[in-house]
């Protein structure tokens, strides 16, 4: 599976671009804020076309540019519990938030709605790009933070590295962390469960994309994140 990830100009969000191969259909992940440019290059560079935008919750540090990049023409995923966020991501960044991006950017911060939003629901099964897709509700971060996972891994990994599917994690699980739950949605409670019930039953050959910071594997966090291992 051809898979391209950069980080967002802020907050370092990762964001995804998954593909069979070059001069393919192509999903975009959680695109955030400042990535439009970078983006179009990825695009450009390997002559692909997108035919979806997936979210992995509604935080605007992950969804900021959904609308340009879906530009009127293809579908942005998001769970249903998380649909509401959608409305005016930018509310739940504070004011002084707000501003200080704006200095960083040199631009007034704005949202508009995308013109075509599908709502998921757990278990659901998406075939997007030729890719069959998995999604896996994960609350804890969000009411309706999901996982995306993939019978595929990326091309061009380490011989040593042992993995058979992938797990697009957003802000479930991280290298050696989790995603917070005191922000606006988040439940503390929720999120152990997530973590007991639908991440830890994953294979260890599962690989970790996480919202932020660098990949991992199930078997990795299952024995040194402290957060699964104290469950």
């Amino acid at each position: 599976m051809l898979t391209v990830s950069f980080p967002a100009a802020a907050f370092g969000t990762n964001c995804y671009v998954l593909a069979l191969g070059r001069g393919q259909e192509c999903v975009v992940v959680d695109p955030g804020i400042g990535v439009e440019e970078q983006l179009r290059e990825v695009l450009r560079e390997l002559d692909l076309k997108p035919t979806a935008v997936l979210l992995t919750h509604g935080h605007a540090d992950h969804v900021y540019s959904v609308t340009p990049v879906c530009g009127g023409r293809i579908g942005a995923y998001i769970h249903e519990d998380d649909r509401y966020r959608l409305k005016d991501p930018l509310g739940g960044l504070g004011s002084g938030l707000v501003a200080m991006l704006e200095q960083q950017f040199g631009t007034k911060a704005s949202w508009t709605e995308p013109e075509d939003v599908r709502e998921l629901t757990d278990a659901q099964s998406l075939e997007l790009a030729g890719l069959r897709i998995g999604v896996r509700h994960a609350p804890g971060h969000t009411e309706g933070s999901v996982m995306f996972s993939l019978d595929q891994v990326p091309d061009g990994l380490p011989d040593e590295v042992e993995v058979s599917s992938s797990l697009l994690a957003g802000d479930v699980l991280f290298a050696g962390s989790i995603g917070r739950t005191d922000l606006p949605g988040g439940d503390d409670e929720a999120m152990q469960r997530s973590l007991r019930d639908v991440v830890l039953p994953l294979p260890d050959t599962t690989l970790v994309l996480p919202g932020h910071g660098p990949a991992t594997t199930i078997a990795r966090e299952r024995v040194t994140n402290p957060y699964l291992t104290n469950l």
